[in-house]
């Protein structure tokens, strides 16, 4: 038996709603006086949002207002409204489908609270950059305020914060393990993952009449449901791990740490399958089971908060089940109620991505904030995301949780013709496009080798520990992309600005020549994050071997093109598995290597990535989980967090004292001295000294004089970068 990727109904396939008449509007009304002008009595969908409503393909209320818009409905938003009360969210009206409610491109606590736990002072989605314009678990707080605003209209629930909280999840500002989103917002659906195909069926069959409690067959949406219905086969979580011999199929749950294994289901009698190439699984007395009415049944919600083991157990079953390809339904009783949560939505093909990107957008924010500036806007306005996706499956980060493995492409021409509006459209552009990336920079148009093999596999990366034999690392699609947007009259430069993968890119030398050659604007910044094997091994990142082949492809290509440029690495802190002589090590490495931090990252514990299920159980959810299984050591104290920032920032004077002391507990003395061989002196300078000396010395940021490690937010969610906040990096459209 083998698999395929489930067939799903085009975007674009849809009859027009009724109000398809009134045409697209130059913006989705914020105001009644808005909808007047528009001619419109009602709206049918009102999206409530915790970002500004910025009309552009990277901001998520945009893509799925517009999409509906398409669709032939009319749709309404109400931006970072009042939370304290109903009234703002009547201002429209009541909606004659549903609510859809996101807390923004961002976890609303992510985007609030620093890695520390301190309130942040901005807010890159805000005008202005103020912070406090939307309340802490916005999903929730919206919700309830639509319901007590109109009780009876369906609540949609959406966005990153309520797909990476979709199910019992750690929650690091309270240090402890909450339900559901979905029963805490009292939604009556929740749609998790890139939402076009889910919202626009669930947009359908509400204009058809349907009520939502009927909608349990959609992908990518998670309801309330009392028991498994009748023709349904339930598989306990428990029993999932037990190997045993039966009839030659793959084991789904194959070590994730084994190269060779690539998790394909074999037909009956392929030649080529060996038992030594194929583990299997005795999942139940059935050897075969139906998937599309198999259940996985996870932990109760009662069990994994009271037993950290079987949370990390939990974790790792919902995160093999993430292939669209192969994945089961999973269901999580909470109390008296059951989660149901369908398999992932089908990627869109590239056809529905030139779709979804190529729709009216104004690409700038709306017009009731005037002048005032929006700095995500700011830093995405003239870039381009050329993908979805990532399948490089960093435990710490969120990307492939939201957007999943499978990378999702838009063709050439409607890049070409996204570019060309920004050229005609975009006030102040200069010439230069500030990035033709994504989640990643060179992950388009690289895929597995086989639609099978990629429809069954279930590995959570297809670079780690090492890049998949079935992975087709080409890179000439991308090549073609970058010389044909070169080519535009009227543009000047195009810069790649998106995170590099660069374990993938010196597989194609001729990509690494062209980047470097055109697309570097003096500094490249990519995100090694550690030296160490032990929490790369727990990032599910590369050796430092891999950087240091990156840097020499890039040194030899920048001297051929006679331009100075640098590349700048950026680290993390305070990871699982990270110990204190890891960060010494790290350290050493940053001196030896001339790079000196002006800011840090510091481990960030987001809802449900693996990395999180690490810090709170102390156990590996990438292998097998039991109470005897591997243990992960943890960072957790404030002190011991502040040391491994410390040893990023191992040049500051006001970290030596605490480094000399761990340093002499570590039976290190023999970095403490005053040369240059030592990691840090045994002086203390005054502290009006050295400020004073740091102003004196102090050279623009992008100098190489400075030696400076600078840092980038990229990716969902972002990681910590000390006292301040920058921009985040540019969101995302899947980030909704």
């Amino acid at each position: 038996m083998s698999l395929s990727m489930p067939a799903a109904r085009p975007l674009f396939d849809y009859p027009k709603y009724w109000a398809e008449c009134f045409g697209p509007a130059p913006f989705l009304p914020m105001s009644r006086a808005e909808m007047d002008q528009l001619g419109w009595d009602s709206c049918d969908i009102i999206i409530v949002t915790g970002d500004a409503y910025v009309d552009h393909p990277s901001f998520g209320m945009a893509v799925i207002g517009r999409l509906l818009e398409a669709q032939g409905f009319r749709v309404g938003i109400i931006s970072q409204p009042d939370w304290q009360s109903k009234d703002a969210f009547m201002q429209l009206g009541k909606p004659n489908l549903f609510f859809g409610i996101a807390a923004g491109n961002m976890d609303s606590m992510i985007n609030r609270y620093t890695a520390d736990r301190k309130v942040r002072s901005d807010d890159a989605y805000t005008p202005g950059g103020k912070g406090g314009s939307r309340p802490d678990r916005a999903s929730l707080v919206y919700s309830q305020r639509c319901r007590e605003a109109f009780k009876d209209v369906p609540i949609i629930l959406g966005g990153i914060e309520a797909s990476l909280r979709r199910i019992a999840h750690y929650d690091y500002w309270q240090d402890k393990v909450r339900r559901s989103i979905l029963l805490d917002a009292r939604a009556d659906l929740l749609l998790f993952g890139n939402a076009e195909r889910a919202i626009v069926e669930v947009a359908q069959r509400i204009s058809r009449g349907d009520s939502v409690a009927d909608m349990t067959d959609i992908r990518g949406t998670a309801f309330i449901r009392k028991d498994s219905p009748q023709g349904w086969f339930e598989l306990d979580s428990s029993r999932i791990d037990r190997p045993g011999k039966v009839d030659k199929i793959i084991n789904p749950y194959v070590n994730t740490q084994d190269t060779s294994a690539c998790a394909v289901e074999q037909a009956k009698g392929d030649s080529q399958a060996t038992e030594s190439d194929v583990q299997v699984l005795e999942l139940l007395p059935h050897p075969r089971l139906e998937r599309d009415r198999t259940v996985i049944r996870l932990p109760a919600y009662e069990k994994v908060k009271g037993d950290p083991v079987l949370y990390a157990h939990a974790n790792r079953v919902l995160h093999l089940e993430t292939n669209p390809g192969n994945a089961r339904a999973l269901v999580q009783r909470h109390g008296d109620q059951e989660v149901w949560f369908n398999p992932p939505p089908i990627p869109l093909s590239t056809e529905e991505m030139d779709y979804v990107f190529d729709l009216p957008y104004a690409r700038v924010p709306h017009p009731v904030y005037g002048d005032a500036k929006i700095p995500a806007y700011d830093m995405i306005r003239f870039s381009v995301n050329i993908m979805r996706g990532c399948f490089g499956g960093c435990t710490f980060c969120s990307i492939t949780e939201h957007e999943g493995r499978i990378i999702q492409n838009r063709s050439h021409d409607s890049i070409i013709r996204e570019i060309e509006a920004i050229r005609d459209t975009v006030p102040g552009f200069t010439g230069v496009i500030s990035d033709l990336g994504g989640p990643t920079a060179n992950m388009y148009r690289v895929a597995c080798k086989s639609r099978e093999i990629e429809a069954s596999c279930r590995k959570p990366s297809c670079v780690y520990p090492g890049i998949c034999e079935n992975l087709d690392t080409d890179h000439s699609s991308l090549i073609g992309l970058y010389r044909k947007a070169r080519e535009l009259p009227g543009v000047k430069k195009i810069l790649i600005a998106s995170g590099l993968r660069y374990d993938l890119a010196v597989e194609s030398p001729e990509y690494v020549r062209e980047l470097v050659t055109h697309h570097v604007g003096g500094y490249l910044k990519i995100a090694p994050e550690h030296t160490e094997n032990g929490p790369l091994d727990k990032m599910m990142k590369p050796g430092i071997g891999s950087y240091d082949r990156f840097k020499q492809m890039f040194e030899k290509y920048s001297k051929e093109a006679g331009k100075e440029q640098y590349l700048i690495p950026y680290f993390i802190a305070a990871h699982p598995g990270t110990t204190d002589e890891d960060m010494m090590n790290l350290a050493l490495w940053l001196k030896r290597n001339g790079f000196r931090a002006d800011q840090v990252q510091a481990f960030y514990p987001s809802p449900m990535a693996s990395a999180t299920a690490m810090y709170h159980s102390g156990k590996n959810p990438l292998r097998k989980v039991s109470y005897k299984s591997e243990s992960v050591g943890t960072v957790k104290g404030e002190r011991q967090r502040r040391l491994h920032k410390a040893f990023l920032r191992y040049h500051d004077p006001n970290n030596w004292p605490l480094l000399r002391e761990t340093l002499k507990a570590m039976g290190r003395s023999d970095l403490i001295g005053n040369s240059k061989q030592h990691l840090i002196p045994t002086f203390q300078p005054a502290v009006d000294s050295y400020q004073s000396a740091r102003r004196k010395n102090s050279t623009p940021a992008g100098s190489p004089k400075a030696g400076r490690l600078l840092t980038q937010h990229t990716g969902l969610p972002p990681r910590e970068t000390g006292k301040r906040k920058s921009a985040k990096g540019k969101p995302r459209p899947g980030a909704r």
